[in-house]
């Protein structure tokens, strides 16, 4: 409510001492006042379920730039394609405003543009990007079809597309006035109610696919027609016919035929990207981290402005006098939390370590850094510089701390409060050390230019395609001579149980019955157990073996006997084969989050983990799940493991959600796994 000035005060009693003060006078004031008092509350009912913080910094920046495009995600909407927004943003005709924000999986859109303009006070039309996701549009004060040009842009264009490209097409729908763009929506519905457009880009793995069958092509074809060639010319000689064609215009003819492939497939196979990414500049990869260390020069706790609110102010000023008191205490010195989202788009691609990394080194003070994500609720804490011991911080935090149980899944602000103040007890019960630690310097963060830039045709699978055609032409050559022998050879070529890395996200059951695991299980610690035999280091793939046996108790037979839980089951299996991939010096320590016996993970990934809502959960994925991810989202849930719910033998939930035991490490890491193993075993 807007509070009475003192020029107004001194008026009325200026004009109730003159003999004004009459009850119109008092009448009049009071009609001011809730005139007043309804004029100062209407606007503020809009941003009634937004955080004041979040809706004043969006409507500072757009009162600086009418377009505002995150720092968060420089590998997916850098910064610097700010102007090309501004540029389209020009084309509506009306004063426009565009955020592009991360994902705000706890905030309404609309209703946060509504409180941004409030914030603000400009009439105009109003835009918000999650991420490459046209998340809402919303006309204040100005005729636009917001509604049509966003119904639009989602149907008619793929779900790949791009920001950019997403708001050209708003932009051009806008612009047809509001007749047209309905009647363009509503086509736009009835055409793609049942189908999405086409994809526009190409993954990784499409690419190989590429390069695989242009190899095959460019030696299986040409082969063919020499072997096809000579069986005829054998054939006809047999049968006494002379010899009609040169001898050149067989070779000549393959010659050919290989030249048209090389020279067609580049033509055909033209995609050099796998996404509508711009490439980010460096200012671009560094902003965020420069933002947060300004920050937390100022103040050890940091929370991002342009995520909702997690901590009230009562929570805040507790961890302030936590961290204070810490920074006095014996042995101890500066904390610096972090409240930002870490996403895979983000300049560490939703690395934590490589964060706190960048910002301490921003910051130039030693300290334990805390970074906690607002969005899903997870909580990381590093070492930097003080005497503490880090093996206790990284390893013996616990899950309801790092993670969250499931009140604090179900909670909006994942009860970050209290997590960290729990986190703060720990901190100070950590044992001191003689001399400073610190965290070892994590690996880069990939190239973000490499991210999304194709691999060249004649590479990656091209080379084993050359092969793979030759030998499928001779394959199906001797078909001719012999179908008996051919299917014979090409059964002998498969490979036998247990199946290669490569073939396991195709072939693994994602409900799996009690007896697979089993004898999957046996199958892989047995293999194991006999590749190690002989062996005497004590590397990777004995702490893995050794886990594995630890969860069997030393017993193989254990492994086949019923009372082994499938949990359990799935952790050997996970741990034999990540043994068996380390002899084969393979450091890859994650394995994929989905199912984990799909075998490795290469990245990490915000994937949906149900069919309701829009929950995401950041987890290791393998290629084949990534795949998934990008190209149908909605697809993981139907490819999660599934395992026995104990409370119930018939329900199946998701594995992470029926046992408490070590597989709920495993998508931190294969090493998260065997250190939860030795310490629900005992063992250290």
């Amino acid at each position: 409510m807007r509070a009475v000035t003192a020029s107004e005060s001194y008026a009325g009693q200026t004009w109730a001492r003159s003999g004004g003060g009459t009850r119109v006078l008092w009448l009049f004031l009071a009609l001011w006042t809730l005139t007043a008092v309804f004029a100062n509350a209407t606007p503020a009912r809009a941003a009634d379920t937004i955080p004041a913080t979040q809706a004043a910094y969006l409507a500072d920046r757009l009162r600086e730039n009418p377009v505002h495009v995150t720092d968060q995600l420089p590998r997916e909407v850098p910064r610097s394609t700010a102007p090309d927004f501004a540029r389209l943003a020009k084309r509506t005709g009306v004063p426009t405003y565009v955020l592009v924000l991360p994902m705000q999986s706890s905030t309404d859109g609309k209703q946060l543009l509504g409180a941004v303009h409030d914030r603000l006070g400009r009439d105009g039309l109003y835009v918000l990007f999650e991420g490459t996701d046209l998340a809402a549009a919303t006309a204040y004060g100005v005729r636009a079809p917001a509604d049509a040009a966003a119904t639009v842009a989602l149907y008619e264009l793929p779900y790949d597309a791009g920001p950019l490209r997403s708001f050209e097409r708003f932009v051009d729908v806008i612009a047809q006035g509001e007749e047209k763009a309905t009647a363009r929506a509503e086509a736009a519905r009835q055409k793609y109610q049942d189908d999405e457009p086409a994809e526009m880009y190409i993954g990784p793995s499409d690419r190989r696919n590429q390069s695989f069958l242009t190899g095959s092509l460019l030696t299986g074809v040409p082969l063919l027609i020499v072997l096809g060639a000579w069986y005829v010319r054998r054939r006809r000689r047999r049968s006494g016919a002379e010899r009609r064609v040169p001898r050149w215009v067989v070779p000549g003819a393959a010659v050919l035929t290989a030249t048209a492939i090389a020279l067609t497939a580049p033509v055909v196979f033209d995609q050099t990207k796998s996404s509508a990414a711009e490439p980010p500049t460096p200012t671009d990869l560094t902003a965020r981290v420069e933002r947060v260390a300004s920050g937390l020069k100022q103040d050890p706790v940091y929370a991002d402005p342009e995520s909702p609110r997690v901590l009230d102010s009562r929570q805040l000023d507790a961890l302030h006098d936590r961290i204070r008191d810490f920074r006095r205490s014996d042995g101890g010195g500066p904390v610096f939390v972090s409240l930002v989202p870490q996403t895979p788009e983000s300049e560490s691609a939703g690395d934590a370590m490589l964060f706190a990394a960048a910002v301490h080194a921003k910051v130039g003070e030693d300290g334990v850094y805390v970074v906690a994500d607002p969005d899903d609720g997870t909580i990381d804490v590093y070492n930097h510089g003080l005497r503490l011991d880090s093996t206790r911080l990284s390893f013996g935090l616990p899950d309801s701390v790092t993670l969250g149980d499931s009140r604090a899944d179900e909670a909006d602000d994942h009860l970050l409060g209290e997590r960290l103040d729990k986190l703060m007890t720990f901190i100070d019960e950590t044992p001191r050390t003689d001399r400073p630690q610190s965290e070892p310097a994590p690996a880069p963060a990939p190239r973000a230019a490499d991210e999304n830039t194709l691999p060249p045709l004649f590479a990656t699978d091209f080379w084993p395609g050359l092969f793979v055609g030759a030998f499928l032409a001779l394959l199906l050559s001797g078909l001719v001579a012999g179908l008996t022998w051919g299917f014979g050879g090409l059964l002998r070529w498969r490979s036998p149980a247990p199946e290669p890395t490569h073939r396991l996200p195709l072939t693994a059951p994602t409900e799996p019955s009690v007896s697979y695991l089993r004898r999957t299980a046996y199958a892989e610690l047995t293999t194991l157990t006999e590749e190690f035999a002989g062996r005497d280091e004590r590397g990777r793939a004995w702490d893995h073996l050794d886990a594995a046996l630890l969860l069997v108790d030393g017993d193989l037979d254990r492994v086949r006997e019923s009372g082994t839980d499938p949990a359990t089951l799935v952790a050997v299996i996970v741990l034999a084969r990540a043994g068996r991939a380390a002899l084969a010096d393979d450091t890859t320590d994650l394995c994929c989050g989905v199912n984990p016996l799909h075998g490795p993970g290469v990245s990490r990934h915000h994937v949906r983990v149900s069919t309701e809502g829009v929950a995401r959960r950041l987890l290791p994925v393998c290629e084949f799940c990534r795949n998934t991810a990008i190209a149908d989202p909605s697809g993981i849930p139907g490819s999660l493991l599934k395992l026995p719910d104990p409370s119930s033998g018939n329900n199946r939930l998701p594995y992470y959600a029926v046992t408490d035991g070590p597989l709920t490490a495993l998508p931190h890491g294969i090493a998260r796994l065997v250190d939860k193993v030795r310490e629900t075993a005992g063992v250290h």
